[in-house]
């Protein structure tokens, strides 16, 4: 696989010093995994596509974190290899629209008081943080975690 150069002028640009060095830390945690030539190769047109920018401007760092998100979802979508806390980050947001809200207004109409939708919220939270929690721990244990949190 192959590495991103080395950027010195972007050290006066905090954020994007932090995300190059977020994509780096991605790159080396998927470098031990194995994975199928089609995918390497679609990482190599991502790296590729990043040293091939000149200088860098005040977009350069959503640019690296695009790259890095369609590596994740690579990975997520050929080879079920996600990073560490994928499912909970997902499954909050999904436990506070699906569960959440629909016991919110249950609540709310057995209460006959619709201000009790809010109830609801932190329910559906917890529910998705648990789900998510079992989701990743079940990936850590069939070795799909990568050692690397997406942040």
């Amino acid at each position: 696989m192959k590495k991103l150069i080395e950027r010195p002028e972007i050290s006066e640009n905090i954020k994007a010093t932090a995300a190059y060095e977020q994509i780096n830390k991605l790159l080396t945690a998927v470098a031990v995994k194995d994975l199928s030539s089609d995918t390497i190769e679609q990482i190599n047109q991502e790296i590729e596509q990043l040293n091939s920018l000149d200088g860098f401007d005040k977009n350069f760092a959503k640019t690296i974190k695009a790259k890095e998100n369609s590596i994740v979802k690579l990975l997520e979508k050929k080879h079920k290899i996600v990073p560490k806390n994928y499912y909970k980050k997902l499954w909050l947001a999904l436990g506070m629209s699906t569960f959440g809200i629909p016991l919110g207004v249950a609540f709310g109409l057995a209460i006959k008081n619709m201000a009790m939708l809010g109830i609801g919220l932190p329910i559906g939270l917890a529910i998705g943080v648990l789900v998510g929690s079992k989701l990743d721990q079940k990936a850590a244990n069939e070795g799909r975690q990568l050692d690397f949190e997406a942040k």
